[in-house]
């Protein structure tokens, strides 16, 4: 390096890094965020009413989970019209709302999108039902003859998410059992044809419809299954694999994702993406191989991936440690970011995860400091910042994920985390709504409102707001790399590239810091000494 370019700032001498290599988002689920309208459904006036709490929050950016046209069956993942916004949400007027003030307090916002499969109502799947087998309108889906005597058996062996087969056969027109069309998730939801490509093009008009309406990037769900192997082959284990007495709830071998061809659809979608400067991809991709969890986050692909390592990994440090290496090595290769979430829409809150009551909540602020602690982009579901956990005593009749009715009413499904968020007042609904909501709320959460929480600065929302405020203004949270430290046993340490020393006691006795100025805890401490089930940051 020559005089001249040594003397340059740092600012000048090298392009600022993408704002979603390192920003903290905020997930939405929507129906349960806030509700406007008195409905008992969380909506987007209600999201709207409340970006002034996000914005005091800290974070970067907003993804909100399905709003467009939609019957429900699973949440708003069925979608009859992607290019519109439900009017359970408010309409497209208020999603236009939303961005507008978003946008005015300094937040990005990302929407879901849902390329793999649409509602069973969508217009294009109506047009099947009634056009004959091999038409134009059948090829735009996965349909195909069925097996064994007048194929009256599925096409193949392949078992649906939510439970039971994957396959669900039709009626003809002459009033006869017919073809079977393919749903990787519930019968409400056929599963597109992406080889078709008519397909390809109309979801590059959705991507270009709200990217000219000004949203900022899309959460791409089922980012690893949009393309399917050639000839449908059977799974090997449609029972699933077994680990000892575990289940394998992800596998690499599993034909129904994961299939090369669909990298050249995220070649295809980046194409578009790049012509609208600042924007990001990011793919819900379950896989667990690094090499080709890598591929999906090339440079010509999507610009993020949803790591799920540190959301399956229970409070231990051995694995803790183990993820956050996995997750960075997942990424090293190609040079993107990594990311880290501790809980979404699908996955048991933290706070039960780590074992819930006091223990539970301690553990969840020690891991949150960890996790800003890390480089590359964080996610965090709503709810999680006042500490919620896990509602597993729902009433039957109130279980609404598809996963309770497939399942035979064996398996309660997702429900026990999308409870409707407490915001104010001693008893249910909390300010959320004027109606009962959606899913019963625990008269308990009085004490985890977010009136109470801002009085307190001990709170677990003021730990978010403060380690959030951290992140982004001090400069020893810098660089892309870390590097461990020697610690006790039960305990991890690493320093950031920037300076920022994170330390770890995941023990059930104190530990005393090293040297430096402490910058924040997840708990108090007393001469220097690092309580049980909590982290700190040291300068």
């Amino acid at each position: 390096m020559n005089e001249n370019s040594a003397a340059l700032p740092a600012d000048l001498s090298a392009p600022a890094a993408p704002w979603w290599r390192s920003a903290v988002f905020y997930q939405v689920y929507p129906r349960s965020f806030a509700d406007s309208n008195g409905d008992g459904v969380g909506d987007l006036g209600g999201l709207r009413e409340k970006l002034g709490y996000l914005e005091l929050l800290g974070v970067d950016a907003l993804w909100i989970c399905p709003v467009m046209l939609s019957p429900m069956a699973d949440g708003g993942y069925d979608v009859a019209d992607p290019r519109d916004i439900d009017p359970l949400f408010g309409g497209l007027a208020a999603m236009d709302a939303v961005l507008a003030e978003a946008h005015d307090r300094g937040l990005r916002v990302t929407m879901d999108l849902v390329p793999n499969h649409t509602s069973d109502q969508h217009l294009w799947f109506q047009q099947a039902l009634h056009a004959p087998p091999g038409s134009p309108e059948r090829a735009r889906y996965i349909f195909r003859d069925g097996r064994g005597p007048k194929g009256s058996e599925p096409p193949n062996n392949w078992p649906s998410i939510f439970g039971g087969p994957a396959w669900t056969r039709v009626i003809e027109s002459d009033g006869l059992p017919g073809q079977w069309y393919l749903h990787i998730f519930a019968p409400e939801q056929p599963d597109l044809n992406w080889e078709n490509p008519e397909v390809a093009a109309d979801f590059e008009d959705t991507i270009r419809f709200w990217l000219a309406r000004g949203v900022d990037g899309f959460r791409i769900d089922v980012a690893h299954g949009m393309a399917k192997p050639a000839g449908l082959p059977d799974m090997a284990h449609p029972e699933g694999q077994f680990d000892g007495d575990t289940l394998v709830v992800h596998d690499d071998g599993d034909p129904r994702f994961n299939d090369p061809g669909v990298h050249a659809i995220h070649r295809r979608l980046r194409t578009i993406m790049d012509q609208y400067p600042d924007t990001v991809a990011i793919g819900e991709v379950w896989v667990d191989d690094n090499v080709r969890f890598g591929e999906y986050v090339r440079p010509d692909e999507l610009h993020l991936a949803f790591n799920f390592r540190l959301a399956e990994t229970p409070f231990h440090p051995d694995r803790i440690r183990a993820a956050i290496d996995n997750s960075l090595c997942a990424v090293e290769a190609v040079g993107a970011s990594p990311t880290w979430t501790l809980s979404n829409h699908d996955i048991e809150r933290e706070v039960t995860r780590y074992g819930g009551g006091a223990a539970g909540q301690a553990r969840a602020r020690a891991m949150i400091l960890l996790e800003l602690a890390l480089p590359g982009a964080v996610f965090v579901y709503n709810g999680a910042e006042l500490g919620l956990p896990n509602v597993d005593d729902l009433p039957e009749s109130a279980l609404q994920d598809p996963t309770w009715e497939r399942s035979g009413h064996t398996l309660r499904g997702r429900d026990g985390c999308r409870v409707p968020l407490p915001w104010e007042g001693q008893r249910p609904p909390f300010g959320f709504s004027t109606a009962d909501p959606w899913l019963p709320m625990p008269g308990l959460w009085s004490a985890l409102t977010v009136e109470k929480q801002l009085e307190r600065l001990d709170s677990m929302l003021s730990l978010y707001r403060m380690a959030i405020e951290l992140r982004g203004a001090r400069p020893e949270f810098g660089g892309s790399g870390l590097e461990w430290y020697a610690s006790p046993p039960g305990c991890l340490a690493f320093r950031r590239d920037g300076g920022l020393l994170c330390v770890l006691n995941a023990t059930e006795s104190p530990i005393l810091l090293p040297a430096g100025e402490v910058l924040l805890t997840s708990a108090p401490i007393r001469s220097r000494k690092l309580p049980a089930n909590s982290t700190a940051w040291l300068v």
